[in-house]
């Protein structure tokens, strides 16, 4: 289920942030990004182990999934990374200093994931550049038109069984009814942003765990911001 929600919420979490935009987990029959052509993209990670993928919306705040993080676990954010099994790739890590979710997301499983999203602030500004960018979000809701061609990225499970991708993946895909809407993508993607036209408009934010790739489910779950 695709939920439209307004940027206002944002803005009433972190009246501070302010927006430039126009208008899990795994990535599964997808294929390997072009290394750093997504350089918005992070890796949330937990013990230094990758937990959930996210984006630079500013130098300092990263977007991505409420249920990424228990309200105890401290988490941290690697930048300019491509292949997380790499030691020679000049990533950088920076601690996160507050964790901001939406006063609806109820954690529950048994509950509906309403509002499944979570703003990071990191301990300090990250130096952008060809390999760390931020990448623009929608100033108002939108509704972004059904069978609009959009993209989904991740490191999380390329199959049902594992292991984790150590490269980013990504994957077109094609924007559905919210009342076709029922599953999907795999865990380890959660977090990950649904771009189109050059915009966030999305969040990967629950899956099917039944089946990462089944035929008669949608990819990726999400929360539209």
């Amino acid at each position: 289920m695709i939920t439209i929600i307004s940027l206002l919420l944002l803005g009433s979490l972190l009246p501070n942030l302010s927006f430039t935009a126009s208008v899990k987990v795994r990535i599964v029959n997808g294929f390997e990004a072009r290394p750093h052509s997504r350089p918005y993209m992070v890796s949330v990670q937990k013990n230094r182990r990758h937990v959930c993928g996210g984006f630079l919306i500013s130098d300092q705040f990263v977007l991505t999934a409420a249920h990424c993080r228990d309200n105890t676990e401290i988490l941290t954010v690697v930048a300019g990374v491509h292949d997380l099994s790499s030691s020679s790739e000049n990533h950088v890590r920076i601690g996160v200093s507050t964790y901001n979710k939406p006063p609806e997301y109820n954690p529950d499983p048994k509950k509906p994931k309403i509002s499944d999203l979570m703003i990071l602030k990191l301990n300090k500004k990250v130096k952008l550049n060809n390999k760390i960018k931020t990448i623009p979000i929608p100033m108002t809701p939108v509704q972004i038109r059904v069978d609009t061609d959009c993209s989904v990225a991740g490191w999380g499970f390329v199959t049902n069984s594992g292991p984790p991708s150590p490269t980013l993946r990504e994957a077109n895909v094609k924007i559905i009814k919210n009342t076709d809407c029922a599953g999907g993508s795999c865990d380890g993607d959660s977090g990950g942003p649904l771009v189109c036209d050059n915009t966030a408009v999305g969040i990967t934010a629950f899956v099917s765990f039944k089946s990462c790739n089944d035929p008669n489910l949608p990819s990726p779950h999400g929360v539209n911001i």
